[in-house]
């Protein structure tokens, strides 16, 4: 830019060369030095550093310049790391994602409906491998399953599509116990309990134990459902698991209620002509 602006005064203003360096701080070598193309001056540069990073692109800037040391080129590391930038070949560095710090969670077993929800996702695939999610949602005070929600992807905002369905069905419960993911810590779905004067009980991370009920539902679930059919649509996976959750909630004994069905061992008001719960999607 000095030297654009030393020619300036000399051709438009008519001063001297000499004046004119001397006004900008720029020695006159440097004004009478032809200009090079950055990318013809490093032309050697770019070369050495495309051919390592071409059967190398794993590595790291350091990685590459001691090699080019070793392998007897000159260049400093401060040229080679300005040519490396500007060819855009600096990596992203990888970080931890920051866990967020949770008191324990006792599990209790609430002696009432609505009292405390569980909430939790599973992953599997269909049959063409194209992946799909489920939102199971866990009354802790009989073990019903309150839900099952079948998509592709489950954001925040459906997770909360979901909930209000939910509630509107069953009523509001006290609190929800789930576990850190970014679905169930976004700032929507926070809010949205906020509002809804709904408690969050996070578990802390890496303790599933302090989720156990769904945990052990998600089993049964995987068990009898994902892992016993070959699924060809994410719609043929919501109406196998729909009925299969009549026949959980109504049907199936279980052990931890005295060998009887949810809806056996504490009863639920249920809606006229409605026998288990359906997300409508």
């Amino acid at each position: 830019m000095k030297r654009q602006a030393a020619e300036v005064f000399v051709n438009e203003h008519q001063l001297s060369i000499q004046r004119a360096c001397r006004i900008l701080g720029l020695s006159r070598t440097a004004y009478y030095r032809v200009p090079r193309d950055a990318a013809a001056r490093d032309a050697a540069v770019i070369s050495a550093l495309n051919e390592i990073v071409a059967r190398r692109p794993r590595w790291g800037f350091w990685k590459c310049y001691d090699r080019m040391r070793l392998d007897g080129h000159p260049w400093n590391h401060k040229r080679v790391h300005r040519v490396y930038c500007a060819l855009r070949l600096n990596l992203p560095r990888r970080t931890k994602r920051r866990v967020p710090m949770r008191d324990p969670l006792p599990l209790d077993a609430p002696e009432a409906l609505n009292a405390v929800w569980s909430l939790d996702f599973v992953h599997d695939a269909l049959y063409d491998g194209r992946r799909f999610r489920t939102l199971n949602v866990l009354d802790d005070g009989n073990r019903q399953a309150l839900g099952i929600e079948v998509a592709t992807s489950i954001p925040s905002r459906r997770a909360i599509r979901v909930m209000d369905q939910l509630i509107e069905l069953h009523g509001s419960p006290v609190a929800l116990r789930l576990d850190n993911g970014s679905e169930l810590t976004s700032h929507a779905f926070v809010d949205w309990a906020k509002d809804r004067g709904i408690a969050l009980r996070f578990i802390q991370p890496g303790k599933p134990n302090q989720n156990a009920y769904i945990e052990r539902f998600n089993k049964t679930y995987r068990d009898e459902v994902l892992s016993a059919y070959l699924f060809e649509s994410i719609e043929q996976v919501q109406q196998i698991t729909d009925d299969w959750l009549i026949e959980y909630n109504e049907l199936r004994p279980q052990d931890s209620l005295g060998r009887v069905p949810p809806l056996t061992y504490m009863p639920r008001e249920m809606p006229a002509g409605e026998s288990s719960f359906k997300l409508c999607t």
